[in-house]
């Protein structure tokens, strides 16, 4: 299976130090929460993440499987899309 991508929001913004703990992650600041993009290797690495960031105390509202762009053979079978079909 190969790497994923995902992403991962949680609530406020994270600061030089909390984002030192995710150097391994692309990370991105909203105006109250804080994004990790991520390629992982499999399941077992996406669990580490979230584990790390729960033992932060991080609160995530948002997990997301980024999917790639669809090949032809794979059009309209819903690549694309995520956890709420958009």
């Amino acid at each position: 299976m190969p790497p994923r991508t995902y992403e991962v929001t949680f609530t406020g913004q994270a600061d030089r130090t909390l984002r030192a703990q995710f150097d391994d992650c692309k990370v991105s600041l909203g105006p109250d929460t804080t994004t990790l993009r991520a390629e992982l290797a499999d399941h077992a690495a996406f669990s580490g993440l979230v584990q790390r960031m729960a033992g932060l105390g991080l609160e995530i509202i948002h997990l997301r499987l980024v999917t790639p762009v669809p090949s032809a053979a794979a059009a309209g079978s819903g690549y694309g899309q995520d956890a709420q079909g958009q």
